[in-house]
């Protein structure tokens, strides 16, 4: 059959309609996710039953994830940033590839040291940097402060990751922001002289050099612990076993604590969808969610934290604004290098 070219052109954009509208129609929203597919994918999956906007996920390193926004200005398809630690949260803010999200529901439940104060990003979920002890060689009454980390009783028992991690660096930076450069920089000369073998591997790592005695005590993040003590390996099970946790400075400014958390990038076209995921996300369903799964405390007050995290017994946070963290972070990491913490 013979058609017109006016037609044929006619057919192809009535066709083009019917194929592509029900995607074009469809709400969604990008998300660059520097939380493991497997960690968040659940309470994504969640929120669209809830609300029919369908998330697209990217997942990537922290670092790498703010790298690609950086590239990609204002050609990048992600709406929304959700990444780990304050730091990296500030870093992305300063980078210019967050906009501020307006929200009185984020503003209502989410305590402000736990979110930026522009409101370029809000707190989702916290977490404790504490002591992992030996059961079998430590005391908790032998334990106190971070800074008692530094005494000499302590020499060649202490295993810590290094001092590129994040983690470290706004422990660090949170040191800076309460106790200043002075008091920061003999504690780290102390604390560096008390490892028990040059910082290497992650939090995990840390808990099983523990156990196995290659180190009497540990930094960590207490959900790595969580993870072990619920890990479907035996070998973790075994390590988290023989180890347990000791929140530093309850009779002074409270334990370290960061945050995981999200903001709306600048160059968002789907910006009422983005607001919405992280609104949910700080929702209780999802705040309990992250609890149960993540072994991470909630970011609000009024949600509790699951059984297995409630047995490591209540403590006292620090109240540093975590917005500290990110801008201390370049003197935090200049402090570690002068004293050789690598």
């Amino acid at each position: 059959m013979h058609f017109p070219s006016t037609a044929l052109r006619r057919l192809a954009a009535v066709l083009a309609f019917a194929l592509f509208t029900p995607l074009a129609l469809a709400e969604h929203v990008n998300v660059y996710s520097a939380r493991q597919e497997a960690l968040i994918k659940p309470i994504l999956e969640r929120f669209t039953e809830e609300t029919g906007i369908e998330v697209n996920l990217v997942t990537g390193g922290g670092d790498a994830l703010l790298t690609r926004l950086r590239n990609e200005g204002r050609n990048t398809p992600a709406d929304m940033l959700l990444t780990v630690d304050a730091g990296r949260l500030y870093r992305a803010r300063e980078a210019g590839v967050l906009q501020p999200l307006h929200s009185d529901f984020l503003k209502e439940v989410v305590p402000a040291h736990l979110r930026d104060s522009a409101d370029y990003w809000y707190g989702l979920s916290v977490r404790a940097r504490v002591i992992a002890y030996a059961k079998d060689r430590v005391t908790p009454d032998q334990l106190s402060t971070y800074e008692a980390l530094a005494d000499e009783n302590w020499r060649g028992r202490l295993c810590v990751r290094s001092s590129s991690n994040i983690y470290n660096q706004s422990m660090v930076a949170g040191m800076l922001a309460t106790e200043g450069e002075a008091q920061t920089e003999q504690w780290l000369k102390g604390l560096v002289a008390n490892f028990a073998r040059p910082p290497q591997g992650g939090d995990r790592d840390q808990i099983k050099a523990v156990a196995a005695g290659q180190c009497d005590l540990a930094l960590v993040n207490s959900y790595y612990f969580g993870a072990m003590q619920d890990s479907g390996t035996a070998e973790e099970k075994a390590a988290a076993d023989k180890v347990a946790l000791f929140f530093p400075n309850q009779a002074g400014r409270g334990t370290h604590v960061n945050v995981s958390g999200a903001g709306i990038t600048t160059a968002a076209r789907n910006v009422e969808q983005a607001k919405a995921l992280i609104e949910f996300l700080a929702g209780p369903e999802a705040q309990h969610w992250y609890a149960e799964r993540n072994n991470e405390y909630p970011v609000r007050e009024d949600i509790e934290p699951s059984a297995l995290i409630q047995s490591w017994g209540d403590f006292k946070a620090d109240s540093v604004d975590v917005t500290e963290l990110g801008r201390l972070n370049a003197q935090a990491v200049m402090a570690m290098d002068r004293a050789n913490w690598k």
